[in-house]
């Protein structure tokens, strides 16, 4: 991620936590970039960001306003988003709740040693959790790790955050992922634990997470609910 990047990211948030208030005016370029310690380039290239997702309208003379307009919803996630589902929905301030659906240690098959780089002896978790947000089924994850990248996996950790488990305990850095996104038939476990309707669609996310050291850690497959999650994707010219 480039640096206007991850400062329009900060923006965001300080708008959605209400330090910018819906109305205010963001702080100038100049001070921006003493506070960030970056050019006024960059800033104005982060600004850009905020403006062409409706965070903000920039008008020369005048400053830079906060909206109320972003162009999308609570249940929109950016493609790119890698911090896992409970650092999204904390961003946006949504109480967000796991339930442990099947959790169980097993062997690779031949399509989980290609994805992970494991070999047919080195064990996997296999976990299906069922996430709740605003204590509503939310979407069904269907998730298989090493192991020995995650040791000493809980209950406890899968009822919270797995992410903040290898970032904050393990100190693991994430690099980021591969997504394929495609719509797919509800199967018996989506009309189960998603409340779906046999004609309803489903919206399957296939994910590759990586490390910085470009060592997968994470092979999962989510479903979601039609109605309650889709995705953006911000093209930006380099």
């Amino acid at each position: 991620m480039n640096k206007y990047e991850s400062i329009a990211n900060l923006l965001k948030q300080h708008i959605r936590d209400n330090t910018y208030p819906i109305g205010s005016l963001l702080p100038s370029q100049t001070d921006l970039a003493d506070q960030f310690q970056v050019s006024r380039m960059t800033i104005n290239k982060a600004i850009n960001i905020l403006t062409m997702e409706g965070f903000v309208s920039a008008q020369r003379g005048f400053g830079t306003k906060i909206m109320n307009r972003p162009f999308w919803n609570k249940n929109v996630s950016p493609v790119d988003q890698y911090n896992g589902l409970s650092a999204e929905m904390r961003q946006l301030n949504r109480p967000i709740e796991s339930q442990i659906i099947d959790f169980n240690v097993d062997f690779p098959d031949a399509d989980e040693q290609e994805h992970l780089t494991l070999t047919a002896q080195q064990p996997i978790y296999r976990i299906i959790r069922l996430r709740l947000v605003d204590h509503e089924p939310y979407l069904l994850e269907h998730t298989i790790m090493p192991v020995e990248l995650v040791p000493n996996l809980t209950d406890e950790i899968l009822h919270h955050s797995i992410y903040d488990y290898l970032q904050n305990k393990l100190g693991l850095q994430i690099a980021g992922a591969y997504r394929n996104i495609q719509a797919a038939k509800p199967d018996e476990l989506d009309m189960k634990y998603l409340k779906c309707q046999p004609d309803d669609p489903v919206l399957e996310v296939a994910q590759m997470v990586y490390l910085k050291n470009g060592q997968p850690f994470e092979y999962s497959h989510s479903r979601n609910r039609y109605d309650k999650r889709s995705f953006t994707e911000l093209n930006l010219r380099k």
